[in-house]
């Protein structure tokens, strides 16, 4: 399974724009720019994409080990945030909160499934930096 996105860029670094366009196209021509990343412009930018899949990778990972256990989510919420140390120029952490509600599930078990899915989601296999989460069995 391949997946693309593609990422377009003209001008100066502070001053140029961008657009991302995704293979499904749910990002079509979005917005990115240097106010986008470290301001408050309008559009999008590579953390908060970053952001984005790593929340619904871990959800979904989630999920899976919880049917393969034996259980199914009333709803699993979970928040990525990303932490880009500018200084560094490097993503430094992905924080993850997680909100579950799952019948029947002991605290135990939720803890060992959640770690598992912090550990081996693909996208968190994918960053190297600090990966933590804070996880609530409603």
């Amino acid at each position: 399974m391949k997946r693309n996105a593609t990422a377009v860029w003209q001008g100066s670094i502070k001053e140029g724009s961008g657009n991302i366009t995704t293979q499904s196209t749910t990002l079509n021509n979005t917005q990115y720019s240097f106010n986008t990343r470290f301001a408050d412009g309008v559009g999008t930018n590579p953390e908060e994409l970053i952001a984005a899949a790593h929340a619904g990778c871990f959800t979904m990972k989630l999920s899976a080990n919880l049917t393969e256990a034996g259980f199914t989510a009333d709803k699993l919420e979970t928040k990525c945030e990303i932490n880009l140390d500018p200084s560094k120029g490097e993503i430094v952490e992905s924080h993850l909160t997680l909100t579950a509600s799952v019948p029947d599930l002991t605290q135990e078990k939720f803890d060992e499934l959640v770690a598992d899915a912090e550990k081996n989601c693909p996208i968190s296999k994918l960053l190297n930096t600090s990966i933590t989460v804070d996880a609530t069995l409603a």
